[in-house]
């Protein structure tokens, strides 16, 4: 069965904690409410499935017109390597269009990745850190 991208679809809060464990990445999986008003309040998600099983994500919060943050990209470690993460960056950079950019914050594991994969590392961010 090939694999299915999809933007018309919001994944579960449940579909997600079970994707962010297996890839490992570091969000609030003990928090199913979180988790959901994460995605309730993104307003740019591809996902990429195998059947019923959520195996990819790219969430994103945007205007539209200016910027886009790509708040969490996430693949099933079963489907690294195999270029799941750059077609969901591929997709995302579709639905945007020409005027926005993307920007984002990567976790430690992944400053490698994302110059294989067409972004530019840059040295003008600035953040207040959550508390919580």
């Amino acid at each position: 069965m090939p694999i299915i991208y999809k933007t018309d679809i919001v994944p579960t809060a449940q579909q997600v904690i079970a994707l962010y464990d297996k890839a490992d990445l570091p969000r609030p999986t003990n928090d199913a409410e979180r988790i959901k008003k994460m995605y309730d309040n993104s307003n740019l998600i591809v996902t990429a499935w195998d059947n019923e099983n959520l195996i990819g994500v790219s969430r994103c919060i945007t205007d539209w017109v200016w910027s886009c943050y790509l708040a969490d990209l996430a693949v099933d470690p079963g489907y690294q390597k195999s270029g799941m993460g750059k077609q969901l960056i591929d997709l995302t950079k579709e639905k945007l269009g020409e005027q926005s950019m993307i920007l984002l914050l990567s976790v430690p594991t992944a400053m490698e990745y994302y110059p294989k994969v067409g972004f530019t590392k840059d040295d003008r961010a600035f953040l207040i850190p959550r508390e919580k």
